[in-house]
């Protein structure tokens, strides 16, 4: 087998550098999420999450469930579930949801510190942890004061894809600027707020819509509602 060509060795370095780098943060997120949710009320456990149809426990199993799976188990599964990947992700949580909710926390707090994930970008992984952190703190009145390094860096990849969440399409055409950091992107009516709440407007959580300003909110609105 020959080797590789000098250019694709130095690409497969940068990527893997790139993947060092996300990794401590996807970790130290996750790490504030099992600390914010140590004290919950069984109630509170039950609170309906910004997912539809999910607690916040149950957001809370997805997520340990994304941190357990191998490219390979991830294959299983969709081939399992003949490519519903609805019919998967409830698969996966349900094997992680545990008795109790208690049981629900713990089995996160193990996997804090994981690097397993499906085949996905880990940037990716970042965006899951931060989305559905997002997805659980907010209905529970739990508030983040994030990174703005770790947060831009999630803003940044979202402008520029629509692999596993929509996000370049539904903000075409509109102009984004965060008040409170360096991100900015695209040309159009204008959107304004902070990069936390750009980030989860742009990613279809519309309650963040109510944060924003300019002349561009009510399209990435409409746009998110009629998704």
């Amino acid at each position: 087998m020959t080797a590789p060509e000098p250019r694709l060795r130095l690409r497969r370095l940068r990527r893997l550098r790139r993947a060092s780098g996300i990794w401590p943060l996807v970790h130290a997120e996750r790490a504030a999420l099992a600390a914010d949710l140590a004290d919950l009320t069984d109630e509170q456990w039950a609170t309906p999450s910004l997912c539809s149809g999910l607690t916040v426990r149950e957001v809370l199993a997805h997520l340990t469930s994304a941190a357990t799976l191998t490219p390979v188990r991830w294959m299983a599964g969709v081939i399992r579930c003949r490519f519903d990947f609805n019919r998967q992700n409830a698969m996966r949580l349900a094997e992680q949801l545990g008795a109790t909710a208690a049981e629900t926390h713990d089995r996160f707090r193990r996997v804090v510190a994981s690097t397993t994930k499906p085949p996905v970008p880990v940037v990716a992984m970042l965006g899951e942890t931060i989305l559905h952190a997002e997805d659980i703190r907010r209905p529970l009145g739990i508030r983040r004061d994030y990174p703005i390094g770790t947060i831009t860096r999630l803003a940044e990849y979202y402008q520029g894809s629509d692999f596993v969440v929509v996000a370049k399409g539904r903000i075409a055409g509109l102009r984004l600027v965060a008040d409170d950091g360096p991100f900015a992107t695209g040309s159009g009516p204008l959107v304004s707020g902070t990069t936390l709440a750009l980030t989860m407007a742009m990613t279809g959580r519309m309650t963040y819509c109510d944060e924003l300003d300019g002349d561009g909110v009510s399209i990435l609105r409409e746009r998110g509602e009629m998704a």
